[in-house]
């Protein structure tokens, strides 16, 4: 779940913003809670593991929100070192310390009368901390090095990947400031929790990659799927992401199959079975590979197809309702090979 990407695929769901993959319950959670908060100016704290696409969720909120036409300021708090964080944040004035030649604006100020997207914020210093709670208390700041005070009307986002409840424990995190964003909370499974959308995610990288690279490459095939939905995926979207790119390179057909994905997912070991999904969800996956590799095969015909598989064709039409299945894109690609020739 990278960038803004629309998802290439006909499925009305009422919550699913349009820059998010995904139509597992987990993850229809999310769009709930999503289209819940969305509207409101309460500030929302998203958690969850690296790579599992916290952003997206705090530009689908502010996108759905009231303040989507107003900035949308990004701030990854983790890069920004201590030495310069609140003048990040805050800004400063001409002279305000070394190397402060102009005055500057900082986030908080670009993202007046809109959204402020701060990722990690379980990465701030207990003195970075007061100042964010004065902001999220008060509503007003000052730059650094002037007497001005200058009213926050932005609506905050907060990310982390952190154990927030520990951090507050240990003391190295405020519990005033972490109930100041702890307002509306939504987790973000990682995807060993949401498998069935890793058929999905595939399909939509393959085609992202497919084109970004200019190599015709439509398909995942059976037994590559069965080897994903497999995998524990300890990097998350983001590293289903990486995977799929490089199969794309690596293929010289128009399928990704099991010996162009990375080495730890080729060899079906031990380790992989142990993890696998439950059996509904593996046999699921391996009937929407079928499904795919026969479509693919007979070109967009589903009755040749259900015959290639041994099933009526009423049959293939429910599966590819359910698994929604764009049959018709293998009808159009062999349209476009027979113009090529």
């Amino acid at each position: 779940m990278t960038g803004d990407a629309v998802l290439p695929l006909n499925v009305e769901s009422k919550f699913r913003p349009p820059n998010m993959i995904g139509e597992s319950p987990a993850m229809r959670t999310v769009y709930d809670l999503i289209d819940r908060v969305a509207r409101s100016d309460a500030t929302a704290l998203i958690r969850g593991e690296s790579g599992v696409g916290k952003e997206l969720v705090a530009h689908a909120i502010h996108h759905r929100g009231l303040r989507a036409p107003k900035p949308y300021i990004k701030v990854n708090c983790a890069a920004l070192p201590e030495t310069v964080i609140e003048s990040e944040l805050f800004g400063h004035e001409r002279g305000a310390f070394t190397g402060a030649l102009t005055q500057r604006k900082g986030r908080f100020e670009l993202a007046s009368r809109g959204t402020i997207f701060l990722d990690e914020v379980g990465d701030f210093s207990p003195a970075t901390q007061i100042k964010l709670l004065r902001v999220l208390q008060e509503k007003e700041f000052e730059r650094v090095g002037g007497m001005e005070t200058i009213r926050a009307d932005v609506r905050v986002i907060a990310a982390t990947n952190r154990d927030l409840e520990n951090l507050v424990n240990k003391g190295e995190f405020r519990q005033d400031l972490y109930y100041r964003l702890n307002v509306f909370s939504i987790p973000v499974p990682p995807l060993r929790e949401r498998r069935a959308d890793i058929p999905l995610l595939a399909e939509f990288f393959m085609e992202r990659y497919s084109k970004t690279n200019r190599k015709a490459v439509r398909r995942v095939a059976a037994a590559a799927i069965s080897r994903l939905t497999a995998y524990r995926w300890p990097g998350n979207v983001r590293e289903l992401e990486n995977c799929i790119e490089r199969a794309v390179l690596m293929t010289d057909d128009e399928a990704i199959r099991p010996d162009h994905l990375p080495p730890a997912l080729q060899a079906p070991t031990s380790e992989v079975f142990a993890l696998r999904g439950t059996l509904p969800e593996t046999l699921e996956n391996v009937e929407r590979g079928l499904i795919l590799d026969a479509l693919k095969a007979a070109r967009g015909n589903r009755a040749k197809a259900a015959r290639a598989l041994g099933i009526t064709e009423r049959t293939i039409g429910l599966r590819v309702e359910k698994y929604r299945i764009r049959w018709k894109q293998f009808r159009q690609a062999s349209n476009t090979q027979d113009t090529a020739r």
